[in-house]
This record gives structure tokens, C-alpha cells and sequence, in this order.
């Protein structure tokens, strides 16, 4: 609440958190609506207004708006009310229209009324929620704030969503959230018309669904006696981790949903991802165990011994009590990540292999088709049951059950082949849409991530609706959400953060038309979704209100230009000499010439946003002979590890662990060979090359480095070469400089080689692959 008090002030005053003035009519919504009219004037609630609902509008609807005249009474200190008929009061009136598609609404606003119509409950929802969006940000919060301006801008909106499935998945099983949380997700998804949870329940690191006829799931699955520290795979502490939901508190959130207009997905996963049950019940796995809930991430060899009839009961028994819990059409069983390993090996999966007739061809092994009758055979139990499946894009893997929907994460090819298909399918792709990934480079001033970066502009210009696909595959595209998985989130504090503000833009990717999109638009219209996160309690990320840098090599100045930019016109300074940067310190106008004349230098900046407070901005350099002076390569990086090009390689910037923080160039069927021209002669000793070595991502040390030079125009000649051994045994990740010395020369102009690992050897899981080799820094001194 301690924050509350200061944004409610803002709110009173009208003031936007990302305008420098008051401006009378302002349509902040997000999602944006698909038609809007903006007109004069304004509607101002008061105690003379009345609600009225179409009686053919039924129960449902006049509930709906009870329950937004009583929240609005509440929070203004006003008295309106519904009625049972149309007066000629002010009012707010709410009518049934059949012709609406069920999500569909129109809500025109003028002076002295509003008029909503609708087909259906969560279309008066959404319009309600537009209502509320341009209402002050105070109608989120449970505190009166009476002498706010309670009124909006008049318009005629006419709105529907682009996608019928708008979801949200989040992960219980890694880290237990308590139901108050889920409910806070809840609200905010609600805020941004998102219409789906999908409640990730069960994994190999803990099952948090109460199932009454194997209660060791939760005495003994819910319960894990160790985790590991952050990213040290055979580390971990010392602290049991659990929690579980019983199934009358899962009764409770699926209504508390419903009355949001939300409908919650379970997902149990199987058969792989099941260490949490097989602790329990040991014999349902290949080898009886003994088992234990994970206390590491990632895939376990352990599954599901689908060879026993016992696991089918087992699993049909589960999933009794999941849709008698879940009235949801859909019910997820997961599908990813299933090794095969075990199957192998098992008589009894061998034997069913063999009862089936499953042989291996040249689309996959016979395991991988005893997986597919898995989940044909789940599909069909569920089938009669009246649901349908859900699963990640791994069940495409030896062939779709009849109707089951994909959810394509692997990037977007398993959504494309299934539709291809007829299937319907579901667009979640690692990237842009896994908000467990980091939101900006600055890794290091960022809560543990488990890697990439996913900033919202991103996440905002995502399509889920390939150009590749005609227009009759394009409707099999049932929508689109983002995936909050857990392992290195264990407070609500940190979930919220990985969710705000990205889930503002997913609202509109979900939402808002294609050419109806605008960031620029998202970006001003953010300031009103921060305001009301405020009064809401949550917590975000501001990111995108900070001050962004980009640092380019300029080859005709021979320096590096520092370009800073932040949302809006907000005033920038900054200092070169590593001082905090005050409004008295030299205001930011045009990109800063940074010429490498010392060792090194710090750029710190901030912006001033009145209330706002946000982190500065660090950007130390070090220098040396070659920065600023732009190389020239031979061989393109890998596309996907370009980012600014050859300027990365005398920037003076250092990267950190973050492969994909662009920061680095990334390398693997061809060498780097850099030329750099450092303009006049000058006397050089030695060439020191900035790596990364993360062997888990396939990326290794250098093995050769040979660096040429020439003074003038004459021939490059071989000054130095460096032979690096290939690691016969894997040592510890980190990042590394390579030095290849050699006798002091003079020279305006050197060529740097760098050759990758053509084969990695043999203690790795990868190996005869070719490495990738990142390079951030080429220093000559």
C-alpha cells in the first residue's frame, strides 16, 4: 500500500506518467481497440447515474454490472445504481445484440450517455474493462478516492479480439505461488482482456494437485528436499521446497477466474516431466525406482513406464478428478521432453512395442510412435469424457492424435506443420513469447533469467500468423500466449517483474488487428496500465522507461558514438568520467562522440520523469590501440549472432554470460577474419581476443588465432599465431581472453584469424558437431 497514496495523487491531477502536459481527452487503452471514433466532450458519473441492463440481457450480464456499480461506488464515494428499466436520466445502458460475435462489443459514449451492447457475459466484461481503463486509475484499487475526476472520454468504440485463445501459462510446479498470488496474475490479466490461464500443475520438481485417490502425490510429490543454487548444476541447498492446491481451493480459483471472464487450462504433464509422481508411486516408472522429486532442472531420463496397463489407470484415474475439477474444454497433457531412454531398455514397453507392430522408419524410432499411442490413447479417453488435448509441439512426433490442438514453443514450425495438418494450433515460440527470459542485455543489473532476452518491443511486433500460411491454414491459428516457467522465479515480487509491462504488449498481439498496431502508440498509452499496476499493487519492470544506449564505431572519426534514447521526450543526462549524473550534469542532445584517448572511460546516464525513479545507466569502456577504428570481415557472423556487426569487435565494450545479449558475434562454419585499419603507423606488441566458453550451449574456446600486419600499403605478413588445444576434458565455463604476443612492430594495419572447433570431442553430448565461437573484443596494444 505504501506506493498507493503518491499514484492515486497522480491519478487526481490527471497527470500521465509519459506526457509533460494535461491533456484533456486521452484514449489510454491497451489493448488498443480495432475501431474507435474519438469525440468531443466527456461523460461524468455522479450520483444521478443509473445502469440499466436489457432484461433479455439475463442474469449473468445484470450481475456483471451490479458488481461494477458497487467496485465504482466504493472507490469515488458516488451513488449509482441499477435500474430496472431505461430512464432518461444519465445512464449507462447495456443491450443484447445477437448479431456480436461472443467476445464482440460496442460501447459509444457521449455527454449524457453511454450504450453498451453485447451477445454475451465476457463481451460486457471487456467493454466494461475499456470503461475502466479510461476511468482514473483509481477504480483498480480498493481505496475511495472521491474527489478524482470521474468521467471519460465520449467515442464510439466498435471492438473485437483478433484471436479467440489469449493466454497466460504459468508454472506452479518449479516454485509454488500461493493462490493470493494467482489471483493478482488473474486481475491483471483480466485488466488486458486475456480470456485463458494455463496452469501448469505438475512436473518432475513437484505435483500441486490434491488427487484424493493418490494422495501421495501430494504428500510425498508436492515436496522437494533440495534445489539447485541458481545455475550450479551439481550444487544445491539445503531447504525442502513445496506446496499444493486442494481440489475445493482449485473449485474456488476456477469461479474466481470465471468471473473475470478467464478460463483456466490444467496441465498435468505426461508421460515425461513425471519425477514428482514416480517418488510416489514408484512402480508406475520403467526401473521401480527408487525415485525422487527433482531437486535439478531440466530433463530427466525417468518417465512413465507406458508398457504397464497400470500407468494407463493411473493416468485415466488422474484425469477423472482434473476435469471434475476443470470445466474447461481443453485440458493440456504436456507431451515435451520425454527421453526415450528408459523405453529401451523396459520389457514391458518393448513388449508393447512389439504387441502394436511399431517399428522404426525413417521418421523416427518405434519409442517415439509408443509415444504417439500414448497420446492418441489419452486423446480418446478424454474424447468421451467431452475434452480435447492440448500438447506441446513434440507430439507431432510420430503422428498427431485426431483432434488434438498444438501448442508450437520450439518456434512457430510445429504450429505451421500442424495446421498444415488440420490441426488447430496455438503460437507460443521461445522467442519472443518465453517471459522467463530476460527483458533487456544489461543482464548483469537483471534478477537470475534462464538466458535469451525477450524486450518488449519484441514481444509487441511478434505475428502468430505466419506469412507462409493461406488464409484457410491462417484460421487454424487459435491464438497466442506467453510462458512464465519458474526455476529461477521463486518470489511473487520477481513473477510479477518477468510479466510487467511485456504482458501489456501480448495484449495487444492477442487483441489488436495487425494494421490497427502502433508502438509508438503502446509506448505513450503505457504511462495509464503503469498507474493502475501501482494501485494494483504489483510490481514491473521499467525498462522501457529507462535510458537505452547504442554504442556504434565510427570509422571516419575514429571514435565510438554513444546513441541514448528513452520513452518520450523526458530530459537525458549523463557524464564520460564514471561521476552520478545530475540535472546539473551536461544534457543529452546528440549522439556522444567517445574518442578512446585513455584507458578507459564510464558513460553514466539517467532520466528525469518526474515520480518516476529508474536505474541509471552503465556503460564502462575499455580501450586500446583499435578502438574506434571499424574492422572489416571477411565472413558474415551467423545471422541469428549479428546484432551491430564488425562494430562489437572494437567498441571497448565487454560482455558478460549472456550469449544473446548482443554484445558478441557468433560464429560456427567459418572463421573470423577481422582487418582493422588503425590509420597512422604505431607500435604494436600483442592482440588480446575477448571469448565465451559455455560448453551446456555448445560454444568453445578458439583453437587457433593468427593475427598479420602491414604498415601503409604494403603486404600483410605473419606477426603471431596462438594454438589453442582442444579441452580434452570439460573445465568451467566463463568468459576468457586469448593474448597472442609477438616482437614489438610497427603497423597501421592488422588481420586477425580466429578459427572455430570444426568437431566437438568426445566428452560432450554434441560430439563431431561443429562449436560456435563468440567473440565481443579484439584489443591491439
Amino acid at each position: 500500500m505504501k506506493n498507493i497514496k503518491r499514484h492515486l495523487a497522480i491519478a487526481v491531477l490527471g497527470i500521465s506518467l509519459l506526457s509533460c502536459s494535461v491533456e484533456k481527452n486521452r484514449y489510454e487503452l491497451i489493448p488498443y481497440p480495432n475501431n474507435m471514433e474519438q469525440l468531443p466532450g466527456r461523460f461524468v458519473f455522479d450520483d444521478n447515474t443509473n445502469i440499466f441492463v436489457a432484461p433479455e440481457c439475463g442474469n449473468e450480464m445484470t450481475d456483471i454490472a451490479s458488481a461494477f456499480a458497487t467496485h465504482f461506488n466504493e472507490i469515488s464515494g458516488k451513488s449509482i445504481t441499477v435500474t430496472p428499466t431505461e430512464s432518461g436520466k444519465k445512464s449507462l445502458s447495456i443491450k443484447l445484440d445477437k448479431s456480436l460475435a461472443p467476445e464482440a462489443y460496442r460501447l459509444n459514449i457521449n455527454n449524457d450517455k453511454i450504450e453498451i451492447f453485447v451477445s454475451a457475459p465476457n463481451a460486457l466484461r471487456f467493454a466494461l474493462q475499456t470503461v475502466k481503463q479510461l476511468l482514473p486509475a483509481a477504480i483498480y484499487g480498493n481505496e475511495k478516492v472521491a474527489n478524482a475526476d470521474w468521467s471519460i472520454p465520449c467515442a464510439n468504440i466498435d471492438d473485437a479480439p483478433r484471436f479467440g485463445y489469449r493466454g497466460l501459462h504459468l508454472d506452479v510446479a518449479r516454485h509454488f505461488f500461493p493462490l493470493d498470488e494467482v489471483k493478482r496474475i488473474l486481475n491483471v490479466m483480466a485488466v488486458h482482456k486475456l480470456n485463458t490461464l494455463h496452469w501448469h500443475l505438475t512436473d518432475d520438481q513437484g505435483w500441486r494437485i490434491e488427487i484424493k485417490k493418490y494422495p501421495k502425490l501430494t504428500e510425498i510429490g508436492s515436496i522437494r528436499h533440495k534445489t539447485m543454487i541458481r545455475k550450479e548444476w551439481d550444487n544445491y541447498d539445503t531447504t525442502p521446497h513445496g506446496g499444493f492446491y486442494t481440489q475445493d481451493e482449485l473449485r474456488e480459483m476456477v469461479k474466481y477466474a470465471a468471473e473475470l471472464g478467464i478460463t483456466i487450462i490444467p496441465e498435468i504433464d505426461l508421460p515425461g516431466h513425471m519425477m514428482a509422481a514416480l517418488a510416489a508411486y514408484p512402480e508406475l516408472g520403467c526401473t521401480e525406482g527408487p525415485y525422487e522429486v527433482s531437486g535439478q532442472w531440466g530433463i530427466r531420463d525417468d518417465v512413465l513406464c507406458v508398457g504397464k496397463e497400470n500407468t494407463f489407470n493411473f493416468i485415466e484415474n488422474v484425469l477423472l478428478e482434473v476435469i471434475d475439477i476443470f470445466p474447461s474444454k481443453y485440458i493440456h497433457i504436456g507431451g515435451d521432453e520425454c527421453p526415450k531412454i528408459r523405453w529401451e531398455k523396459c520389457p514391458a514397453c518393448q513388449a508393447r512395442i512389439r504387441q502394436l507392430g511399431l517399428k522404426d522408419d525413417e521418421h523416427g524410432k518405434a519409442e517415439h510412435y509408443l509415444q504417439s499411442y500414448t497420446t492418441h490413447r489419452v486423446e480418446e479417453f478424454l474424447n468421451k469424457h467431452g475434452r480435447n488435448i492440448i500438447g506441446w509441439d513434440e507430439i507431432l512426433e510420430g503422428g498427431l492424435a485426431t483432434n488434438a490442438t498444438v501448442m508450437s514453443w520450439r518456434g512457430t514450425t510445429g504450429g505451421i506443420e500442424a495446421v498444415k495438418q488440420g490441426h488447430q494450433a496455438i503460437m507460443t515460440p521461445t522467442g519472443p513469447l518465453y517471459f522467463d527470459y530476460y527483458q533487456t542485455s544489461d543482464t548483469q543489473n537483471e534478477p537470475l533469467a534462464i538466458g535469451g532476452n525477450n524486450p518488449i518491443e519484441l514481444v509487441y511486433n511478434f505475428n502468430p500468423v505466419p506469412d507462409t500460411l493461406s488464409q484457410e491454414q491462417s484460421k487454424l491459428i487459435l491464438g497466442t500466449q506467453a510462458n512464465l516457467w519458474t526455476e529461477y522465479i521463486a518470489t511473487p515480487e520477481h513473477l510479477e517483474y518477468m510479466i510487467l509491462p511485456r504482458l501489456a504488449a501480448l495484449s495487444e498481439v492477442q487483441w489488436t488487428q495487425v494494421k490497427n498496431k502502433n508502438y509508438d502508440r503502446f509506448l505513450d498509452n503505457l504511462g495509464k496500465s503503469i498507474a493502475i499496476y501501482d494501485v494494483m499493487g504489483l510490481n514491473y519492470a521499467k525498462h522501457v522507461f529507462e535510458v537505452k544506449g547504442e554504442y556504434l564505431v565510427n570509422g571516419e572519426k575514429d571514435c565510438i558514438e554513444a546513441t541514448l534514447r528513452t520513452q518520450g521526450n523526458h530530459p537525458i543526462y549523463y557524464t564520460l568520467d564514471g561521476s552520478e549524473p545530475t540535472e546539473s550534469s551536461m544534457r543529452y542532445t546528440s549522439p556522444i562522440e567517445i574518442v578512446p584517448d585513455k584507458d578507459s572511460c564510464i558513460l553514466k546516464a539517467i532520466v528525469v520523469r518526474g515520480n518516476m525513479k529508474t536505474r541509471t545507466l552503465v556503460r564502462p569502456f575499455q580501450f586500446s590501440k583499435s578502438s574506434g577504428h571499424l574492422a572489416t570481415l571477411k565472413n558474415a557472423p551467423n545471422e541469428k549472432y549479428t546484432y551491430n556487426g564488425a562494430t562489437i569487435l572494437t567498441d571497448g565494450i565487454r560482455g558478460d554470460f549472456n550469449y544473446s545479449n548482443g554484445c558478441w558475434l557468433g560464429f560456427k562454419d567459418t572463421p573470423l577474419d577481422a582487418t582493422i585499419d588503425m590509420g597512422e603507423p604505431q607500435q604494436i606488441s600483442s592482440v588480446k581476443v575477448g571469448t565465451l566458453v559455455q560448453y551446456s550451449e555448445y560454444i568453445f574456446p578458439p583453437t587457433k588465432i593468427t593475427v598479420y600486419a602491414a604498415e601503409g600499403n604494403n603486404e600483410m605478413q605473419e606477426v603471431g599465431k596462438l594454438d589453442i588445444p582442444i579441452t580434452k576434458v570439460q573445465d568451467k565455463d566463463g568468459l576468457r581472453e586469448y593474448s597472442c604476443d609477438f616482437s614489438p612492430i610497427q603497423a597501421s594495419k592488422i588481420r586477425i584469424v580466429i578459427e572455430t572447433t570444426s568437431q566437438i570431442p568426445a566428452w560432450h553430448g554434441a560430439k563431431g558437431e561443429k562449436a560456435w565461437l563468440f567473440v565481443d573484443e579484439i584489443s591491439v596494444d
